[in-house]
């Protein structure tokens, strides 16, 4: 035990402040949703015991619930690999070592930050609307733009763009894998005549595998939580026809538009074991795909 807190001390030291705070402030409402999650509970009243009668409901007879499990599904899949794929675009050019390589990380980086304010969605809903800004520019070219979010096939395509603007945070570590690889490699490559292309799949994929695993899990995790955009954009509801119905939208409506906390609770525990078991898939996955510099055999 000495050998291992000395050997560990340090990295302790450095997450006490999370520790600190999750098992003083997390840990509680956690283990309460849980709980709340077997009740019938509306905030007003106690809480009944119901045992498993609210994810007996959700599975078998809440038709919505499986709408909002599509939407997400079919947003997570779309968004995640055509955001990192334009990231690591983004990042290729930025690594060429072009002038005011700063300013330009900072310019790529500020849609990140901004993203996920409601402010950024209502901006986003005057975009779209039909007579709004981008069918205002179709106009000028002799084309007339659908009705992006009042049309279910193109209502999720404005959310999809939404993420894929935020392409910041995956775009700077991406930069911070492709400065990590060794140059010696690629001139290496040039002189067996190697292509452009053949330098991507042989040289720069193989060695960026861990980084792009990473962004992969973490926006993976973020697109499941994707909230505001589709709230704000649909004015709360999922609409129209329940195109937008986004898990945590649904969750939220559950929660706070008909206080039914109990079963609210019982779909934030059903997300988090979503969550969970796309990771452990991603993490398995990994072993085929993902090597480490420091693997032995």
């Amino acid at each position: 035990m000495q050998k291992f807190f000395r050997r560990n001390f340090a990295g302790y030291a450095f997450l006490s402040p999370w520790l600190v705070g999750f098992f003083l402030l997390a840990i509680g409402p956690i283990l309460a949703s849980l709980y709340l999650s077997f009740t019938k509970y509306n905030v007003v009243r106690p809480p009944q015991w119901l045992g498993l009668d609210h994810y007996i409901y959700m599975f078998q007879y809440d038709q919505r619930f499986w709408k909002a499990l599509q939407v997400t599904f079919q947003f997570v899949v779309i968004s995640v690999p055509l955001k990192l794929i334009f990231a690591l675009g983004v990042a290729m050019a930025l690594d060429k070592g072009i002038r005011a390589i700063g300013w330009y990380r900072a310019l790529f980086y500020l849609p990140s930050i901004l993203g996920g304010s409601i402010a950024v969605a209502i901006l986003w809903r005057q975009l779209f609307n039909y007579d709004g800004v981008i069918n205002s520019i179709l106009r000028l070219f002799g084309a007339e733009g659908p009705y992006w979010l009042a049309d279910p096939k193109y209502s999720l395509w404005t959310l999809i763009v939404l993420a894929i603007w935020q392409f910041g945070s995956p775009m700077l570590i991406f930069l911070a894998g492709l400065r990590a690889i060794p140059q010696e490699l690629y001139e290496a490559a040039e002189i067996d005549a190697a292509g452009p292309v053949k330098k991507f799949f042989a040289i720069t994929v193989p060695l960026l595998a861990p980084v792009i695993f990473f962004n992969l899990v973490l926006q993976m995790i973020e697109a499941f939580k994707s909230f505001s955009g589709a709230f704000i954009i649909s004015g709360g509801s999922g609409a129209p026809l329940d195109s937008l119905l986004f898990f945590t939208v649904y969750l939220y409506n559950e929660a706070f538009s008909f206080l039914r906390m109990g079963y609210a609770s019982a779909l934030a525990w059903v997300l988090l074991l979503i969550i969970a078991l796309f990771t452990a898939i991603a993490f398995w996955t990994s072993k085929y795909w993902v090597h480490y510099e420091n693997e032995r055999g």
